[in-house]
């Protein structure tokens, strides 16, 4: 069961090979034999089925077989036979979850207090819970009903993202789990450097020099090229600023430790000046496109696809995106390779990452059966990682074969891996061709699109390769936890009052001046003008309050 991410067209073609964008799915427990059943509750006649009603958005990409619908399908009736709840819908949505519609109807049910027992709820919104009354403490309720396979799976980031769910002691919110350790990296025209006998990256300066010449001299035949492809969104997964920010030691938009056991913005850092003076001086060179800041992702990406920029920060699912014209006819027609982040200095880069979850399941205090969301949660978490075959209904329906409807989406509680070992497990496999090292279902899912890439079987196959295959982008990853070089956003409470009253005016802010600065039109020494008004217009009361949160998390 993909989690699915949208990422503008690259969406469609992701979804069509059946790979997750953003988030590894991959099992760290110790997994049970290959035919082992998740462990049935006992349902007791006295307690019979247990109702319990939730809402819901009808994403795009969920299709129902014929006769089914969002009230009568195969899953709820799955949940109903092997953990006694019966799930009933409250109303349903078109759109996402996190959709203008399904939040506004949310918004609304809050304000009236006429909540459903289980929904999923943002930061923002479980601390309005709280606040209200409106939900319950969780804490015993989990100990009493999780499996201790649930209790060990949502551990494995080292408890950080339960431990947000946690409030003055008590589990009020349990999270919609996710991987968070997804670096940025370079991508670079391996075919390019090898034209141009240019030596691979080590340094900033190495790429930055890989830049220049990528621009000069125009490898790629066009009669204008560029060196870095950027977009106007700077925290864009692909082609976004974050990649080269980290390089400089700078971050984007998280809160960092201040060296005397507090926590400072990163915005307003030192570093982030620098790393601006850096991006104003490839913009001086003519090394970035002069209209990328009113391009998105995709129309930036008309120029990579069209041998003008090769050169361009991602994660670990590029590839993917890449695939749209790296790969026509049958054959590779770009080549590209991909590095840890290079460093401006001698100290080693640091990726940026967040919490890795944005959504809570919570439950309404006039909800009589608290413990369905744990039995739920519990199902999800064994039959998404070690399922039987006849559990495969749960991803595909009453059919338990793919035809592409997205079944896992109609369950209402999911929980994704907080950790993978896709990086020490699916290079070596590939490299060996020895299937037996790949032991989850996605790693054996990618191992077997690598393959056909490797074996001639199947060309497009290439993205996979460069995901998963030696020196790919996943082979970067075990370095990078051993290094200790991911970064991650010490701050992961409810937006503080001041956060939810001056944020969007400070971030418009932030990104006006920081656009000015890249593009040259106005001075560098415009960022310490910036710092200055941003702590006037409220980042010192949002410092103040963040620090209050993180004496009493401590």
């Amino acid at each position: 069961m993909h989690k699915v991410r949208t990422i503008g067209l690259v969406l469609t073609l992701i979804l069509s090979l059946g790979i997750s964008a953003c988030s590894s799915k991959t099992v760290e427990t110790k997994q049970p034999a290959e035919n082992a059943v998740a462990e049935k509750p006992e349902i007791s006649k006295e307690q019979g089925v247990l109702e319990i009603s939730t809402v819901r958005a009808q994403d795009p990409y969920l299709k129902f077989d014929e006769g089914e619908s969002f009230d009568k399908n195969a899953v709820y009736d799955a949940y109903e036979k092997d953990t006694g709840v019966k799930i009933k819908n409250q109303w349903v949505v078109d759109g996402t979850v996190d959709g203008p519609q399904f939040q506004e109807k949310l918004k609304m049910a809050i304000t009236t207090n006429d909540i459903p027992d289980l929904f999923p709820a943002t930061p923002a919104q479980v601390q309005q819970l709280i606040e209200a009354d409106m939900i319950q403490d969780l804490t015993s309720v989990y100990d009493q009903y999780a499996s201790d396979e649930t209790k060990e799976f949502m551990q494995k980031d080292g408890g950080i993202q339960m431990k947000s769910g946690t409030f003055d002691g008590k589990l009020m919110a349990i999270p919609q789990t996710g991987n968070p350790f997804s670096p940025q990296l370079v991508w670079v025209r391996s075919d390019w450097m090898k034209k141009l006998n240019l030596p691979e990256p080590k340094t900033m300066q190495d790429l930055m020099n890989i830049m220049e010449a990528f621009a000069t001299k125009d490898p790629g035949g066009t009669g204008k090229s560029y060196g870095l492809a950027l977009n106007k969104k700077f925290d864009e997964g692909a082609l976004g600023l974050v990649g080269f920010m980290n390089g400089y030691h700078a971050y984007l938009n998280q809160w960092m430790e201040d060296g005397q056991g507090g926590l400072m913005n990163s915005d307003i850092q030192p570093e982030m000046k620098e790393a601006l003076r850096g991006l104003q001086e490839l913009f001086k060179k003519g090394l970035i496109d002069p209209e990328f800041a009113v391009k998105d992702m995709q129309k930036e990406s008309e120029l990579i696809f069209s041998n003008k920029i090769g050169v361009l920060y991602g994660a670990e699912w590029t590839p993917a995106h890449l695939a749209q014209a790296a790969v026509k006819d049958g054959k590779v027609v770009q080549e590209w390779s991909v590095y840890r982040l290079p460093s401006i200095d001698n100290t080693e880069a640091s990726t940026q990452i967040e919490l890795g979850t944005s959504s809570y399941y919570v439950v309404s205090k006039k909800a009589e059966h608290p413990e369905a969301l744990i039995k739920l949660l519990n199902q999800w978490i064994a039959v998404d990682n070690h399922p039987t075959p006849e559990q495969k209904v749960y991803e595909y329906g009453n059919g338990l074969k793919e035809k592409g409807n997205n079944y896992w989406l109609l369950s209402p509680v999911m929980a994704f891996n907080l950790s993978s070992n896709n990086g020490e497990v699916l290079p070596k496999a590939i490299e060996t061709k020895d299937q037996s090292l790949a032991v989850t279902k996605d790693q054996k899912t990618r191992y077997d699109r690598a393959m056909k890439y490797v074996n001639g079987e199947d060309i497009t196959m290439w993205w996979e390769y460069l995901i998963s295959g030696p020196n790919g982008a996943v082979s970067n990853i075990p370095y990078l936890k051993e290094h200790n070089l991911f970064h991650q956003n010490k701050f992961y409470g409810a937006p503080t009052p001041t956060m939810v009253e001056k944020r969007e005016i400070l971030n418009r802010k932030r990104d006006e001046i920081f656009m000015k600065i890249i593009m040259n039109q106005v001075s560098i020494d415009e960022f310490d003008k910036f710092v200055t008004e941003w702590k006037k217009l409220g980042g010192d009361d949002i410092t103040k309050e963040v620090n209050e949160w993180y004496a009493k998390i401590k």
